[in-house]
């Protein structure tokens, strides 16, 4: 008998399919941790929007003459996906026309359900004469 053979007897075998046994375990906390980064990912765009949107609120109701809080509200929601939850409010601060953009974040998929928490934007432009 050789040393490689007597080797390959005396090697217990209780370890196989062990990868198997630990990839199983290990693969929902692999799932729930790229959920968990998605989720902030949406977080943090729904922060991009909310800021853009106000933006562009505010610009549109600067320059606007006749209806300022209609082309605030239309600017605003005209930025904003139709799947997030959208509040808008323009009040005339002085000179500056400040728009409040407010989004809900949503959980995981824009759409279905919304986090139990608002992001606002905010952002502010002079009255055009």
């Amino acid at each position: 008998m050789s040393a490689r053979s007597a080797a390959g007897r005396r090697r217990p075998r209780g370890d196989r399919g062990a990868a198997m046994v630990e990839f199983a375990g290990i693969f929902p906390l692999v799932l729930l941790m790229m959920a968990v980064i998605w989720q902030c990912v949406l977080i943090g765009y729904t922060f991009s929007l909310a800021g853009n949107a106000a933006d562009e609120a505010a610009r549109a109701a600067a320059a606007a003459r006749g209806d300022p809080g209609g082309a605030c509200a239309s600017a605003a929601e005209e930025h904003v996906p139709s799947a997030w939850e959208i509040t808008v409010d323009c009040p005339l601060e002085g000179e500056v026309r400040t728009a409040r953009v407010g989004l809900k974040v949503p959980v995981l998929f824009p759409g279905a359900f919304d986090l139990p928490m608002t992001v606002t934007g905010t952002a502010g432009a002079v009255e055009e004469g």
